[in-house]
């Protein structure tokens, strides 16, 4: 393996010259950022009170870091995906509605890695990039990716086909309503033949599922595990519409709560083969392993998140800003660093994603062009003696669209913030500011805007300076 003939070489390079070999637990880190889609909260037995099995997840947190505290980016796909990429919350999107996209100019965390000599890659759902060849992935810092180009294909877990580095791929086992290749196994086997290619350089790799977001559609083996109350969801299949989202997802589905949790327990499978080939190639200790959702779980194609509890404790889901919408699961496993097992309740979010991978890349974000992120290194956190991080202000906005989820027209936009304990919203310019103590009162039901007129003016002031 050349890795190993590297080591090789430096100790015996080291000893020639007199001096000790590194620490190789000291050398860049290969990272894997595993983003799930619309997972929530407490959809992993990790995280509280689930039937969903996930036992590769829960091992997981009991070997790293379990945050309580974590955001995504936005309460919907698109806007929580270009925080991701670019470093930004909502304070320097100029679009936060799910009809944003990456625009040709922007510096994605894959660019900066790139400043650091990583490989990188990326496998499954894109849905942020505008024009082929101007902001696909290979031209956003990705050296090659395979998977879901656009924002609708990702509604489908038997697609009938996938891109390969910009090359549109028939998936034939999918063809004529036909379920040969289910998805989120097509990506994880194509990020376990990334992982066991030989290479010298580390390796930034993002995995990122289509899953549990609806449709509603896994492998038997998989839904087959869960006996659970149902109600069955009948799309379009009578010829009238169940609900508003039936003609994306027009399949009946018999069973979608045990469909939907052997969705959450394929990924989990699927997590497990990832950290099985990794200790196969003897990489695992030195690889960052981050797992997380891009935002609350979904109603959509027969989901009902009120059976599981899916956002538990956190009020809301998908599409809102209460907590629920938005407060994610994010755990955090590199053995190199994290020996010892912690829950950490620090707020951070995903805007502190690319700044906190530049840090451990030892990239230097002043002399990166036009690299433009308001996030902050969370690097001191991710070892067995944290640092303790400053206050700060955590800041949300989602432009809503009229109707059709996917309008195109843009209506209410919703603002958040934290601070603190302390967390406002607001659902529309023109609404009332709703505070809470998000400590003391997660589900966000005691509104205490008339009784502390003070904080809630605070809050205030930061929304009517970011309404235009």
């Amino acid at each position: 393996m050349k890795i190993k003939h590297r080591k090789l070489m430096l100790l015996l390079s080291s000893l020639a010259l007199g001096y000790s070999a590194p620490n190789y637990a000291a050398e860049k880190p290969n990272i894997i950022f595993i983003l799930t889609d619309d997972l929530g909260f407490n959809q992993i037995g990790a995280y509280g009170n689930t039937p969903i099995k996930t036992p590769n997840l829960d091992t997981m947190a009991s070997n790293g870091i379990r945050f309580t505290q974590a955001y995504a980016g936005n309460t919907v796909c698109s806007p929580s995906r270009v925080s991701l990429f670019t470093g930004r919350d909502g304070r320097y999107m100029s679009n936060n509605s799910n009809t944003v996209q990456l625009t040709e100019i922007d510096i994605t965390v894959a660019h900066v890695m790139k400043y650091a000599a990583y490989d990188t890659a990326l496998f499954g759902k894109y849905s942020i990039g505008s024009q082929m060849g101007v902001t696909d992935p290979l031209a956003m810092g990705f050296d090659t990716w395979f998977g879901m180009y656009s924002i609708l294909e990702g509604h489908r877990q038997y697609p009938q086909f996938l891109w390969r580095d910009g090359r549109k791929i028939r998936i034939t086992e999918n063809e004529g309503g036909k379920k040969g290749a289910y998805a989120q196994e097509l990506f994880t086997e194509e990020a376990i033949k990334y992982i066991k290619q030989e290479r010298e350089n580390p390796f930034f790799m993002m995995l990122t599922f289509s899953s549990p977001h609806a449709e509603l559609a896994v492998p038997e083996k998989y839904s087959s595990q869960y006996a659970l109350q149902e109600t069955p969801y009948s799309g379009m299949s009578t010829g009238t519409a169940s609900d508003k989202y039936a003609s994306y997802y027009p399949e009946a589905v018999e069973k979608p709560n045990a469909t939907l949790a052997g969705m959450v327990t394929a990924l989990d499978d699927y997590v497990g083969q990832i950290i099985d080939v990794l200790k196969s190639k003897e990489m695992l200790d030195n690889t960052i392993i981050i797992f997380t959702s891009d935002n609350g779980p979904h109603d959509e194609g027969g989901a009902n998140p009120e059976f599981f509890k899916a956002a538990y404790p956190y009020k809301g889901q998908k599409r809102d800003l209460y907590d629920g919408g938005i407060h994610v699961p994010m755990i955090v496993q590199w053995p190199d660093r994290i020996k010892k097992a912690r829950v950490d309740d620090t707020p951070w979010l995903f805007a502190d994603v690319l700044p906190t991978l530049a840090d451990i890349a030892d990239v230097d974000l002043n002399v990166v062009p036009r690299v433009r992120t308001n996030g902050v290194s969370i690097t001191g956190l991710l070892g067995d003696d944290p640092l303790k991080m400053p206050e700060r202000l955590l800041y949300w906005e989602f432009s809503k669209q009229v109707g059709d989820p996917n309008s195109g027209i843009i209506g209410d936009t919703f603002q958040a913030a934290r601070k603190g304990d302390w967390k406002a919203v607001r659902y529309g310019f023109d609404a009332p500011v709703e505070l809470y103590n998000i400590t003391k009162d997660p589900h966000e039901s005691n509104n205490l805007a008339s009784t502390d007129k003070e904080r809630t003016k605070m809050f205030l002031d930061i929304f009517n300076k970011y309404d235009d």
